[in-house]
């Protein structure tokens, strides 16, 4: 396989493996297109570049269809040809809300990282999914903060780091990639679910925004969270040194007079530097 995408993931990947000194990686997928594709990218990059690289893969099935154990059946026939370690976590419990799902999701996939020494995770997030996540954050009203938070890299503790090696394709290129290898890629109707507001961003305002304000909204969106992240990251800095300075040398306390004298940006960053050091709490 020799496309442009496949050369710019080989680059990213091999970076970030020698980078990171990384033995092993563990690769969270789902039946999409944008897992298949992924799988394919990291067979072909080990299969040329790092055969001694041990591919682990898993597999978290929600149980919100009835053709759940076939899209699992399908998925095993995937992973056979490859000769991997595949892991399969099945919830049992109803759950109804996104936030509440992929929170049960996140918990599973670090609590086997730290249980089978995987310092990475990677998923197969594109561009798309970046756009789809700012504009829910934007619809939920978060700060810059939260709208700065996907990223290629997140770091969830000292032991358990996340990777999103494709987060610089849009989805319609993975799809590109797809049809022309013929991957079997698994239709799953819970995506056209619009109960999910997700669905309904991807199917419905997106592609307005798209015929009526600007049809190359992932590359603007993008653009925009690389300027943020750099000023966030500003902010960021100078509220750590204030922290620094304003903190009681003895008790768990801050200046209140010191931090009062600067602009408001700087007082709210503080605190939630402060809150979040001494109570492990992200505030708001």
């Amino acid at each position: 396989m020799n496309t442009h995408i496949q050369k710019q993931f080989n680059k990213k990947f091999h970076i970030f493996i020698s980078k990171h000194k990384l033995q092993a990686v563990l690769t969270a997928i789902s039946g999409g297109q944008d897992s298949i594709c992924l799988i394919e990218l990291i067979e072909n990059f080990q299969q040329h570049y790092n055969k001694k690289l041990q591919i682990t893969y898993i597999y978290i099935d929600h149980q919100w269809t009835d053709n759940n154990k076939q899209q699992i059946q399908h998925l095993i026939n995937i992973i056979k040809k490859t000769k991997k370690r595949f892991f399969i976590y099945q919830i049992n419990q109803s759950v109804n809300s996104e936030l509440k799902a992929r929170e049960i999701r996140y918990n599973i996939l670090i609590k086997h990282s730290i249980k089978y020494n995987h310092k990475y995770i990677i998923t197969a997030h594109t561009q798309t999914d970046k756009t789809e996540t700012f504009l829910q954050h934007i619809i939920r009203g978060t700060s810059l903060n939260g709208l700065t938070s996907f990223n290629d890299y997140r770091k969830f503790n000292n032991k358990v780091h996340l990777y999103r090696p494709l987060l610089e394709f849009k989805r319609v290129e993975i799809k590109w990639l797809c049809r022309k290898l013929y991957l079997p890629i698994w239709s799953d109707i819970t995506n056209y679910n619009y109960t999910i507001n997700r669905n309904r961003l991807r199917h419905e305002l997106i592609p307005y925004i798209c015929k009526y304000f600007n049809s190359n909204i992932d590359k603007k969106v993008n653009d925009f969270l690389v300027n943020s992240k750099i000023e966030n990251e500003y902010i960021t800095q100078n509220a750590i040194k204030l922290y620094l300075y304003s903190r009681h040398k003895v008790n768990i306390a801050l200046n209140y007079k010191l931090i009062y004298r600067q602009h408001i940006a700087l007082q709210v960053r503080t605190l939630q530097v402060f809150f979040f050091i001494i109570l492990n709490k992200t505030l708001t």
